[in-house]
C-alpha cells in the first residue's frame, strides 16, 4: 500500500483523473481548443498530474474510435506543452453499451485506459442494462477489467442497485464522480454517491469534466467530501492508488480493494457461486 502523503504543495503526489471529456470537438465536452486549454489548467490548479481524456464513443451520436482518439490526444498533448500546462496525458473512452463491445476492445479499435485491460463503461443513464451481469461477466472473462462509470448518477440505480454491488463484488470497478459528491447533479446522485462509498464498493473517484463551470475538471473538493465518509486513507486510495495501477496495467490485487469487497472474489469460480450485499438504510440527503 502506498504510504499516506500530502495531496498538495510541497511533495505532492500523483493526483489521477482517469475521466475526463477535456479533447476538444470531439464528444459534449470541450467544444474549443481554448475551452480545452482553460480546463487543463484548471486541472492542473486543483493538482492533477495525470489525466486520461476518454471521450464518449456512442454509435449514432459520437463516432470516435482508438486511432481517431490518439491522434486527438497527441495534438492536444503538443498544444499544452505549447501553453505550458503541466499535464501527463493518456486516452481512452466512455463506451456506451454495443453488440460488437469485446470484438472492438480485443481488436483495440475501442481504446481502453492507456493500453492497460480497464475500460471506462458507460450505461445508459435512462434505461435499465438487459443482461447487465452478462456483460460484465464476459468482460471480466476476456480479461477485461469494466470499470462502471458514474452509477450514481443513473435514473435506473434505485431499482437495480443490488445489480452494481454484485458487479462489484464480481471483479468490476466503480468510478463515482467528483462532483456528485459535492451536490452539483442534485440529491439523488449525492446520496447515491455517498451510499455506495459508506457501503465501501467505490473503486475510483473521476471528474468526468466536460466544461468549466457545470462539470469542471475539480477532484480535490471530491476527494475532501469521501474522506468525511470513508477517511482520509481510502479517499486518497479513490485518487492515488487504484487510478494509478489502472494507469500501468496493474493487477487488481495488487492495492486494497474498497473496504466493503473484503476477500470475495478472489476468482472466478468465487464470482459464479452468488453475491450478497450489506445495505444501509438512510434518509437521503439534500444537494
Amino acid at each position: 500500500m502506498t504510504s499516506m502523503c500530502c495531496l498538495t504543495g510541497q511533495g505532492a503526489v500523483p493526483v489521477y483523473d482517469v475521466h475526463c471529456h477535456m479533447l476538444p470537438g470531439v464528444d459534449d465536452g470541450a467544444r474549443t481548443r481554448e475551452m480545452a486549454i482553460d480546463m487543463a489548467r484548471m486541472a492542473a490548479a486543483d493538482g492533477i498530474t495525470h489525466l486520461a481524456c476518454t471521450p464518449h464513443i456512442y454509435p449514432g451520436l459520437f463516432e470516435n474510435n482508438a486511432d481517431g482518439i490518439a491522434r486527438a490526444l497527441a495534438a492536444f498533448r503538443r498544444l499544452l506543452e505549447e501553453q505550458g500546462v503541466a499535464l501527463e496525458l493518456c486516452h481512452g473512452a466512455d463506451i456506451q453499451v454495443v453488440p460488437e463491445l469485446l470484438g472492438k476492445l480485443r481488436s483495440g479499435a475501442f481504446p481502453t485506459i492507456n493500453g492497460s485491460r480497464y475500460f471506462l463503461f458507460e450505461p445508459p443513464h435512462h434505461v435499465p442494462l438487459v443482461n447487465f451481469s452478462r456483460l460484465v461477466e464476459d468482460a471480466l472473462s476476456a480479461g477485461f477489467v469494466p470499470v462502471i462509470t458514474h452509477p450514481e448518477r443513473l435514473s435506473w440505480l434505485d431499482t437495480h442497485y443490488q445489480e452494481f454491488l454484485a458487479a462489484a463484488r464480481a471483479g468490476a470497478w466503480m468510478q463515482i464522480t467528483a462532483g456528485s459528491l459535492c451536490g452539483r447533479f442534485g440529491s439523488a446522485p449525492r446520496y447515491w454517491a455517498e451510499r455506495m462509498l459508506d457501503e465501501g464498493v467505490v473503486h475510483l473517484l473521476a471528474t468526468d469534466a466536460h466544461n468549466l463551470r457545470s462539470r469542471p475538471p475539480l477532484l480535490a473538493e471530491g476527494r475532501v467530501a469521501a474522506a468525511r465518509i470513508v477517511g482520509s486513507e481510502e479517499a486518497y486510495r479513490l485518487v492515488v492508488d487504484r487510478p494509478a495501477l489502472v494507469w500501468r496495467d496493474g493487477d487488481p490485487d495488487e492495492v486494497c480493494r474498497p473496504p466493503g469487497l473484503g476477500a470475495e472474489a478472489r476468482n472466478r469460480k468465487e464470482r459464479k457461486r452468488g453475491l450478497f450485499s450489506r445495505l444501509v438504510t438512510r434518509g437521503k440527503l439534500s444537494a
